[in-house]
């Protein structure tokens, strides 16, 4: 009889252990956190290691590292495509960030800064870095061995479908753009919060002249065997090793962005992923800066327009909660920074970018702490 009533109170110790531990650990975070002066290229995500105490910038062409207190520990260079989006993963221990290569505007535009000229190719990968390797400034991304890559297929085909838009034709199926926003997040409409998944937001052409680009798409992907598709980066010959398909393929209705989901990010406090977005410009649409994506909500089967008719998805729902619009019940927030760097701490506590260029032309982020709010009036407010 003892050792039965022992047994719930063993486990409920280690509960209360594990919150302490989360506390002092979020009590040793600073309040803000800056990156330096990084080059012509903005800052496109921050991902944190709070067990080692380290914080990861994505400057698009290149990684960087620092410790907690802003020192530089080392950094990965050498891309000549987009780095975007980060996310630690907590159960292997490695940084996923997104990777792009192509010769739209924004390919051209990362290949005019650095002055180099880019493959005729389009590949969409996920960048996973051994943060344990990255030990000194300036590490090739392609030489050195903390880096490998896993091919999107999915994404791809998309980003080079083409498709009826009325009269016309168009590039890009759903306005794929390519990929950006990740985050590790349970299964959507699960109670299970144990086993993570990957998932991964397409950029979306914000085009004014077509009605196919009002959705966010995310793809869903286990990444328990990926081992066997992951491959160095190799820039001048793009590999394709990478799932034939993801899991899963989800449409969320948010009105136009102009390139999809900047950041996503996981939050386990609310159990709920946020999407940060370049703000859309059609009038018909609130053109909110950030979205809630309710994942405690099963998946709903409906149909969307694409290529001129009509395709059965998988749609996911916006948190009921903040401002609605009226005219089309889209629920968001106007919130000027995270689109650049939104990474969840816990506790209701995020570190968000600000990004900026100095007057020297140097792009910059400062990373700030802020508590998640919600409300109509709020979605989040600095803590100082």
């Amino acid at each position: 009889m003892k050792k039965i009533i022992l047994l719930p109170i063993f486990f409920l110790i280690l509960i209360l252990n594990a919150q302490s531990q989360n506390v002092n650990m979020l009590a040793n975070m600073p309040d803000s956190i800056y990156s330096g002066k990084q080059g012509k290229i903005h800052v496109q995500g921050v991902a944190v290691d709070k067990v080692n105490g380290y914080v990861y910038f994505s400057f698009t062409d290149k990684l960087v590292k620092m410790d907690l207190s802003g020192k530089l520990i080392g950094s990965v260079t050498g891309f000549v495509g987009h780095l975007g989006d980060l996310d630690f993963n907590t159960a292997d221990g490695k940084i996923y960030g997104s990777l792009e290569y192509k010769n739209d505007a924004i390919g051209k535009g990362i290949s005019k800064e650095l002055g180099i000229k880019n493959s005729n190719e389009s590949g969409f990968y996920i960048a996973v870095f051994d943060g344990s390797r990255i030990v000194r400034a300036n590490m090739n991304a392609e030489k050195e061995e903390l880096l490998q890559t896993v091919y999107i297929q999915e994404a791809v085909k998309d980003y080079e479908a083409n498709v009826k838009v009325g009269n016309q034709t168009k590039q890009h199926r759903f306005a794929c753009s390519g990929i950006d926003g990740i985050a590790f997040a349970p299964a959507i409409g699960s109670s299970n919060s144990d086993k993570k998944y990957l998932y991964v937001a397409y950029g979306v052409y914000g085009d004014k002249d077509r009605d196919d680009n009002d959705h966010q798409v995310l793809l869903k992907y286990d990444i328990a065997n990926w081992n066997k598709y992951a491959q160095r980066l190799s820039q001048d010959q793009l590999h394709h090793s990478g799932p034939a398909r993801p899991l899963e393929k989800y449409f969320v209705k948010t009105g136009s962005t102009r390139y999809g989901i900047q950041n996503l990010a996981y939050d386990p406090y609310t159990g709920n992923l946020f999407a940060a977005v370049y703000r859309g410009v059609k009038t018909q649409f609130p053109n909110y800066d950030l979205f809630v994506i309710d994942i405690h909500k099963k998946a709903v089967k409906d149909q969307i327009s694409s290529d001129d008719q009509k395709i059965s998805v998988k749609t996911l729902s916006l948190l009921q909660s903040g401002p609605k619009d009226t005219r089309t019940s889209i629920r968001g927030w106007h919130f000027e920074w995270g689109a650049t760097g939104l990474c969840p701490l816990g506790d209701g506590l995020f570190y968000i970018s600000h990004n900026a260029k100095n007057k020297d032309g140097q792009q910059e982020s400062t990373i700030y702490k802020y508590k998640w709010v919600g409300d109509v009036q709020n979605s989040f407010i600095r803590v100082k």
